[in-house]
């Protein structure tokens, strides 16, 4: 610790607020209370109806606050933070869900790590479950294009970083210097997979992605679990079709085959388990990923799987 704190280190932090401003006002909260670093903030609001931009507003007024006009899902929310925080310079950028907790040591172990390794590009943190917390979520993880569980949920042995293929995006440091190589996160996934395209890519550039499990995240699901039966479901397998197209063409007959037939029998699985809505979304999902429908897809997935409209 003596050696962080001799260490002036610069970070930007960015949140992604879409109608949640309790959960964006507490992590907030809980950044202003670390004593040694000083990060610049980004808040983005991704057209919240629920008045949230103006109570993080009210309470924060020291963060740098961008208000969408449109819900542009997590990669297009957070490349307007990622535009913002280049603009200011070169400092290493955190995205931290909102829903997420990282203690001041946690990120500066991540700092120092990326500060001494010049070959390191992304560095996450161990994730763990914010309401068990000793549950483990993710030691990294893997191309959920080749996987059906894309994350590591055992501890790697030997020393205290790890390469992986990917990181989960709910805290992710990330080299500035790799945003303006490889470029900003695709749009097109609106949400899920971004992240993991985004470090298939940096990795093909030449930048490690690593773990460091001196660092630990914390995770509260429940914040987020509102659409777990219905808009996760409907990214997650629609995404696939995404990755592989931009990724793996050569290998994309193969892995479009692949997935159709998993989603087809997951769809079966869950409806057999009176998971109407969540079958609904499944199907929904493979038959755009099919046909290249990709973008966000909100109001359309929810009419759908609540049988209001095709």
């Amino acid at each position: 610790m003596g050696q962080w704190l001799r260490i002036n280190m610069e970070l930007t932090v960015i949140l992604l607020n879409w109608n949640a401003a309790a959960d964006t006002i507490r992590c907030l909260q809980a950044i202003g209370q670390w004593p040694h670093l000083q990060p610049v903030i980004i808040v983005v609001d991704n057209a919240s109806a629920d008045g949230s931009a103006e109570k993080i507003a009210a309470i924060a007024p020291h963060v740098h606050l961008i208000r969408n006009t449109a819900n542009l899902g997590f990669a297009g929310g957070n490349n307007r933070g990622i535009q913002a925080a280049l603009a200011l310079g070169n400092a290493p950028i955190l995205l931290l869900n909102n829903d997420a907790q990282m203690e001041e040591q946690d990120v500066l172990q991540l700092l120092e790590t990326l500060e001494a390794n010049p070959q390191i590009g992304l560095i996450g943190p161990l994730l763990f479950d914010g309401e068990n917390r000793e549950r483990l979520l993710a030691a990294g993880s893997t191309d959920p294009a080749l996987h059906h569980q894309s994350h590591n949920h055992r501890l790697p042995s030997g020393g205290p970083v790890h390469r992986v293929e990917c990181i989960p995006g709910t805290a992710l440091l990330i080299r500035a210097e790799v945003f303006r190589v490889v470029g900003l996160l695709e749009e097109a996934y609106f949400f899920g997979s971004e992240i993991a395209d985004f470090c298939l890519l940096a990795a093909r550039h030449g930048y490690q992605n690593v773990i460091d499990t001196r660092s630990r995240a914390y995770h509260t699901l429940e914040r987020s679990s509102r659409f777990r039966s219905t808009l996760y479901p409907y990214y997650i397998i629609r995404n696939r079709f995404l990755l592989i197209k931009r990724l793996h063409r050569n290998w994309k007959l193969v892995l479009y085959g692949f997935w159709t037939l998993y989603s087809l029998a997951l769809a079966l699985k869950v409806q057999w388990n009176g998971q109407i809505h969540t079958a609904r979304a499944i199907r929904l999902g493979l038959r755009d990923g099919l046909q290249g429908r990709f973008g966000g897809q909100n109001e359309r997935v929810l009419a759908w799987v609540l049988g209001q409209s095709r």
